[in-house]
């Protein structure tokens, strides 16, 4: 709550940036892509929109949860907890703005007469998916970075490139036949985001094979991260 609190604090729109903030990309992206470069797929606005919403809370996640535990050096100092709230809050954070921002993109839907179909049940699994990818990465790098500082603006960077490499603006067929297999399954953000467009664009079940693979992808990260800021924890409060 208090992370929601004060990510707007102090701005005239305040809460309304948490749709705002997605709707301006996504319109510049559309006039990029439906004006200048000629998009022709039918209601690419609203493919667009499915594909940005989760990929802006999972790379605001990894890029801010990146110097969760740097920047806090407040709280590690004087007050022992568990320094997993820190990466998870972020986390938290981001997912809560995800959900919320979901009535705007129905609504669009909407407009283009497209509204959820029962396929949208697959959603709370695939968001799971994400959540523990996000949360994984995020322990990683943020344990990571308070001994080595520039990886917060190396992750940024990468961001930038995983973002043109996940099918976020394009459909997936876009994607050379011969690499589209392995970019869906190399990728668990790409698995993810085309799962989004399966449901919510296409209203068909998400092929099922590159979100198992995501899945272990996952738990796998998961499980070596939480060793790794494990073993590190004890020296954040030092390094700091």
């Amino acid at each position: 709550m208090r992370e929601l609190k004060a990510r707007y604090r102090g701005s005239v729109l305040g809460f309304l940036w948490t749709f705002l903030n997605p709707t301006l990309l996504m319109l510049a992206y559309a006039m990029v892509f439906s004006v200048f470069m000629k998009q022709q797929m039918k209601n690419y606005l609203f493919f667009l929109f499915i594909g940005l919403l989760p990929w802006i809370a999972f790379s605001t996640s990894v890029g801010v949860g990146a110097s969760a535990i740097s920047d806090r050096r407040d709280l590690l100092t004087k007050v022992r907890f568990p320094a997993q709230v820190l990466p998870t809050t972020v986390v938290a954070t981001n997912t809560c703005n995800y959900l919320l921002s979901l009535p705007l993109m129905i609504a669009l839907g909407g407009y283009f007469g497209i509204w959820p179909s029962w396929h949208s049940i697959a959603f709370p699994l695939i968001l799971a998916i994400q959540i523990l990818f996000t949360l994984a990465l995020s322990y990683f790098i943020s344990a990571l970075n308070v001994a080595f500082r520039d990886l917060q603006y190396i992750v940024a960077n990468v961001l930038t490139l995983w973002f043109f490499a996940t099918p976020v603006l394009y459909p997936p067929t876009a994607i050379p036949a011969g690499f589209r297999e392995i970019a869906l399954l190399s990728n668990p953000m790409a698995a993810l985001v085309t799962s989004y467009q399966s449901i919510f664009y296409e209203h068909a079940i998400p092929p099922l094979r590159p979100l198992l693979v995501a899945l272990i992808i996952s738990l796998a990260l998961f499980w070596i991260s939480a060793q790794i800021f494990e073993r590190r924890s004890e020296e954040f409060a030092e390094l700091v």
